[in-house]
């Protein structure tokens, strides 16, 4: 994206977050959408006006050049309209400014109440951006009608890379919310540790979400909520990112291209969510619930790890460029 474009103006609309966030500090027990916004809006702000609107903000605030301000759908405006998620929002908003560009930011798999909104989504010219291509054929494949859509990746930062920090090959780490499939990691841990003694599990909680897991298995160590910067360490110092649950579809995984970014590998269950798509190296997706392969895959990686690396498309840098070229007016897909 050169210096030399100017895009136009950008609102973007968050409904979703529990609480309004503008800086990185702000971040502690919120998702990867919410540390997304923060990186997009960023880079994108050199180059155009820049408002975020949270359901959760009281008062305005600036940051740099960002404005963040409380929601208000009774505001009219032109600029091109990012919502995050909520499909309603998207159709009150393009009903309320007849001709402005409108788009739904879909982070997670809809529920399955929206299927109806389709058409209305269509007829009103909404344009589903999925943070996958595994999101984007889920979605296409739960509505009623054929809505408008195109893959926009979550970015990893530009600059994480392998570097010289020891593994440690008895190593393991979760760097996940509880509900995505703990209980299935801690399971598969028991029985790995039964071939594996040496073997342990470390646990990184983000901290967004409350998830009781009872009395942790022998070698299970909890490490709390932590940093970004804390978890990337830690991944770099594990075998690999333990992630053999089958349970919960990860729409992106921000946390298994990162891990991938700085040279871990990530164990995940074949063709569940955006797995296969965001892994680096199709070795890392197994059948997560044969407790054989996980431990064939494990013996394996402790002499010869792969070389696991990040995909270019997923760089900031990349994903900035192709945020430009859809506000800039660049043709876009429909999904059948």
């Amino acid at each position: 994206m050169g210096n030399a474009m100017r895009l136009p103006a950008l609102r973007l609309i968050d409904p979703c977050a529990p609480r309004a966030y503008a800086t990185a500090a702000d971040l502690a027990g919120l998702g990867g959408t919410e540390a997304t916004v923060l990186r997009i809006v960023a880079g994108l702000a050199p180059l155009a006006s820049v408002t975020v609107e949270q359901s959760a903000r009281k008062l305005p605030v600036r940051q740099g050049s960002v404005a963040f301000e409380p929601m208000d759908l009774s505001v009219r405006s032109e600029a091109l309209t990012i919502v995050i998620n909520s499909w309603k929002v998207a159709l009150t908003v393009a009903r309320r400014n007849p001709g402005a560009r409108v788009y739904v930011w879909q982070h997670v798999v809809p529920g399955r109440h929206n299927r109806a909104m389709a058409a209305d989504l269509s007829a009103a010219g909404i344009t589903l951006l999925c943070v996958s291509g595994s999101l984007r054929n889920t979605v296409s494949g739960m509505l009623d009608a054929p809505v408008r859509s195109r893959v926009l990746y979550n970015p990893i930062s530009d600059d994480l890379h392998p570097d010289r920090t020891p593994r440690d090959r008895d190593l393991l780490i979760f760097a996940s919310a509880p509900h995505k499939g703990l209980d299935q990691v801690l399971q598969a841990f028991c029985a790995l540790r039964q071939k594996i003694p040496s073997l342990k599990l470390e646990l990184a909680d983000p901290g967004y979400l409350a998830w009781p897991v009872g009395d942790l298995p022998h070698g299970v160590v909890r490490l709390g909520s932590l940093s970004h910067a804390q978890a990337i360490a830690r991944m770099r110092a594990a075998l690999c990112l333990f992630y053999p649950q089958q349970r919960f579809a990860e729409t992106f995984g921000l946390v298994i291209a990162e891990a991938n970014a700085v040279g871990t590998p990530a164990l995940l269950h074949r063709g569940l969510g955006a797995n296969d798509e965001v892994a680096s190296d199709k070795t890392q997706c197994i059948d997560g619930s044969d407790p054989d392969e996980i431990a064939e895959r494990i013996q394996a990686w402790r002499t010869d790890p792969p070389q696991v690396r990040a995909n270019p498309e997923f760089r900031l840098r990349h994903v900035l460029s192709e945020w430009g070229h859809l506000l800039s007016g660049a043709p876009i897909t429909v999904a059948a």
